[in-house]
């Protein structure tokens, strides 16, 4: 389980959250839903360890760690693909880092080329695929530095409709076939509602947890099922409500 206990941030003596608390249980899909601008990316960069806490604590099975860097692997909106690699050698990079012998990482890889769509086009360059490959491929090397615990910053933001609702599918793969524990950030309702097993509701600036919800429907689901719609109109009146109190 992911524990977040008491987590405190400030920036320049205004508080992005203060005592704030998450639990997400092992092989759940967890998002984060709130507003742009509440604090969803510096909770990140304080799970990773690019930003330091005030207070607080982070547990990941149980054991306390400073952050989770060298724990989760951490996918972000942009692909952040090096050009002058293929995407081949790309996502290679995580096995290269973690020494492992390259005929088997390459083995690796292309399975998980095949599993996602994108088999043929390993000796391809970024600029040479579209941004759904491109984000595929960000996929398969989230996916080889083989970690259990996966961040998720809005992925598929960038992304038009089609792309989006195709890389859906994939994201919920991380869970169902390859048992990772997710936690993903996002400020879309529809894509929230889609994919998440515990969905939890963030207020305005200083953020924290408003509601959280569960979704018990079953995989795959449909934009026009009655039960999301209501919960989607239940949840957009409780975060419009939450801005109306927000000051300015």
């Amino acid at each position: 389980m992911l524990s977040v206990s008491g987590l405190t941030k400030v920036f320049d003596q205004h508080p992005v959250f203060s005592g704030f608390d998450l639990r997400v249980q092992q092989n759940r899909f967890a998002v984060l839903l709130g507003p742009s601008g509440c604090g969803k990316s510096s909770f990140f960069d304080l799970l990773t360890g690019v930003i330091e806490a005030e207070g607080g604590s982070i547990s990941w099975l149980g054991r306390e760690v400073e952050h989770l860097g060298t724990i989760a692997a951490y996918m972000h909106q942009k692909d952040l693909l090096l050009p002058w690699f293929t995407l081949a050698e790309n996502s290679l990079l995580p096995a290269k880092t973690a020494g492992e012998e390259r005929r088997q990482a390459a083995a690796r890889v292309d399975k998980l080329f095949v599993r996602m769509g994108i088999d043929g086009y390993q000796d391809h360059y970024p600029h040479q695929v579209s941004g759904g490959m491109r984000q595929r491929c960000a996929l398969v090397r989230t996916l080889m530095f083989d970690r259990d615990l996966i961040l998720l910053d809005e992925p598929l933001s960038a992304l038009d409709s089609i792309t989006r609702k195709s890389l859906q599918s994939l994201l919920l793969l991380l869970q169902s076939e390859f048992k990772r524990t997710l936690v993903m950030i996002s400020h879309d309702v529809d894509e929230a509602l889609l994919l998440a097993d515990d969905l939890y509701i963030l207020s305005a600036r200083p953020m924290q947890i408003v509601k959280k919800i569960r979704l018990h429907s079953p995989q795959p689901r449909r934009f026009d099922d009655p039960e999301l719609l209501a919960m989607k109109s239940d949840i957009l009146e409780t975060l419009e409500g939450d801005l109306d109190h927000v000051p300015g």
